[in-house]
């Protein structure tokens, strides 16, 4: 009965862990990786727009609406230049005053280590704008919209000793309108304050409205695993509704649900470990709409939207209205974009455990503070764990070594009755209760740990700082698996040896269970960053000593019970 229980539990935990793997992949907007569904075929798309829901009636035929209108081509020849600061190298088109291309010059790109990570761009393999206009006319192109091209000043880096750095495009008077926009960049500053004046230069009263959009195609990031899953996509924030994420498959098939009308939040598109989004002050009311169109770019899937839309007042002639706003288009690092915008560091998305996984990144970052080296603040808050945990595993090894201990008596017992089932059952029963075991003794406090543990692990996969970041010798990225293999290998290692130190089970079926579902596990171990393998090993490390110490202690010496498959 104490094996049968015991293997019952490895299954239970094992199942569990599937169910969980499975439904993380689903969660994330992949197929379910061990049972997944039948393929849902996808309802046929228009070649030149794919859905136009939830956008206001008032809006339908503007351009803001109608990226498949970008693609014309401009009356008048348009120019892209590039823009330095300190952490920033970014790409401006004249045409709309668009900014196409974002290079972050301190991330490197995961794929290839010589270049800067690129997350706006626009080539034959991706396309990720940020755009800004004005709608509300007559027809289409009445106001100046991101296709118009607009004249510009100001200067194209940073100088030593300047510590902001303002780009001003200025369009020509469209339908009575004139747009300046103003870019102010700021040194080691991600976000970027996007002021847009509206000139009324006509002689008449004029309500346009202000959009600011993402437009991306729907590919995801290169080079993501197929082992875990991230997710890319957009995301609306709303004081109502918090943080909605939506999966482009949604927007495709027009089952896009997310609130439509606020005064407060933004609009994102959100990929592992880095962002872009508009942010809007707080008491204006704003409108979003997530979208899909054909803008006759190359890449395969194109392209997204994600919009927000805000209305001016009317204006008189001669006057000026000025809206500000802010775009963010960097790393998902969590300090930062708490102070950015409310809600906003919900982008670094921790699913349905982030009331534990954002204590554990706060506890993360202040052991990096001192130890300076995410690798050993990992090990160090592992740690830290383990101690707080500490009774709870020792009220569970001690439970498993007195079961270990009273395991010849129940081995001997089975045989000895092997023939008379209920009179084993019984039998089985009086030698717990003589000798105060409770076979599910080790279950509960073990149950109570796991979701701490599955939060850390959410911290490690979506902590933009371990990018880049090395541990030591020939560990040079702990988001990156281990190029050797060295640490998967002793994962495994330290995992069986785990699986050694409980007694093994009479029966061969059982045994070969308690062997295979930790060798399963492991082999996935060989693709996950480094972080993640170096936080489990530590975990496994640091269980084998408590519990051989335990052990030990209750006159029960560790044995090593190799597999016996005959």
């Amino acid at each position: 009965m104490n094996d049968i229980r015991r293997t019952i539990l490895w299954v239970i935990f094992g199942f569990s862990m599937v169910l969980l793997w499975d439904q993380w992949q689903i969660h994330n907007g992949k197929q379910a990786t061990f049972f997944p569904n039948p393929a849902q075929k996808a309802a046929p798309a228009p070649a030149a727009s794919v859905s136009s829901a939830g956008i206001p009636a008032a809006v339908t035929q503007a351009p803001a609406v109608d990226v498949s209108a970008a693609a014309a081509a401009p009356a008048v020849a348009s120019e892209r230049f590039e823009v330095s600061t300190d952490v920033l190298k970014l790409t401006f088109d004249t045409q709309g005053g668009a900014l196409v291309r974002s290079e972050f010059l301190q991330y490197l790109d995961s794929n290839d280590k010589s270049r800067n990570f690129v997350l706006l761009d626009d080539t034959k393999d991706r396309y990720y704008q940020a755009q800004t206009g004005l709608i509300g006319g007559t027809s289409p192109d009445s106001f100046p919209t991101h296709k118009s091209v607009m004249a510009f000043s100001g200067d194209k880096s940073l100088k030593d000793g300047q510590d902001e750095l303002k780009l001003v495009f200025t369009s020509q008077d469209t339908g009575g309108l004139q747009l300046v926009k103003t870019y102010t960049i700021r040194r080691g500053a991600y976000d970027i304050a996007v002021k847009h004046e509206v000139i009324n230069k006509g002689a008449a009263a004029l309500s346009p409205q202000l959009y600011l959009q993402l437009v991306r195609d729907g590919n995801k990031p290169a080079g993501e695993s197929s082992f875990y899953s991230t997710f890319t996509g957009p995301a609306v924030y709303t004081d109502a509704k918090k943080y909605q994420k939506v999966e482009f498959s949604d927007i495709k098939k027009g089952k896009a649900d997310f609130e439509k009308e606020s005064t407060h939040g933004y609009v994102a598109m959100v990929q592992h470990y880095f962002a872009s989004a508009w942010i809007l002050p707080a008491d204006m009311k704003r409108t979003f709409s997530l979208d899909a169109k054909d803008v006759g770019s190359t890449v395969a899937d194109c392209c997204y939207r994600a919009t927000m839309i805000t209305p001016l007042e009317s204006l008189e002639p001669g006057k000026t209205k000025a809206i500000d706003a802010k775009l963010f288009v960097g790393p998902q690092e969590e300090k930062k974009l708490e102070a950015l915008a409310p809600g906003m560091e919900l982008v670094k998305d921790y699913g349905w455990l982030a009331i534990l996984a954002k204590p554990l990144y706060w506890l993360l970052d202040k052991l990096h503070g001192f130890i300076q080296n995410w690798g050993w603040s990992i090990v160090a808050l592992v740690l830290l764990l383990k101690i707080a945990f500490y009774w709870l595993n020792a009220k569970a090894y001690a439970s498993m070594a007195k079961m270990k201990a009273v395991n010849p008596r129940i081995m001997e017992m089975r045989e000895r009755l092997k023939d008379n089932p209920q009179q084993m059952q019984q039998e089985m029963m009086r030698i717990y209760r003589e000798e105060k075991v409770n076979p599910m003794g080790g279950c509960f406090p073990i149950m109570v740990q796991i979701p701490v543990f599955i939060a850390l692990y959410w911290v490690l996969l979506s902590s933009v700082e371990m990018r880049n970041a090395p541990w030591i010798l020939w560990i040079k990225d702990l988001s990156s698996p281990d190029p050797f293999f060295i640490l998967p290998v002793v994962m495994t290692l330290t995992t069986l040896l785990q699986t050694a130190l409980n007694p093994a089970p009479p029966d061969p079926l059982q045994a070969k269970m308690m062997w295979f579902m930790p060798l399963a596990f492991s082999v996935m171990f060989f693709f996950f960053p480094s972080g993640l393998v170096l936080y489990w090993i530590t975990n496994n490390i640091l269980s084998i000593a408590q519990q051989w110490i335990i052990n030990t202690r209750m006159g029960v010496p560790p044995q090593f019970n190799l597999p016996k498959f005959k």
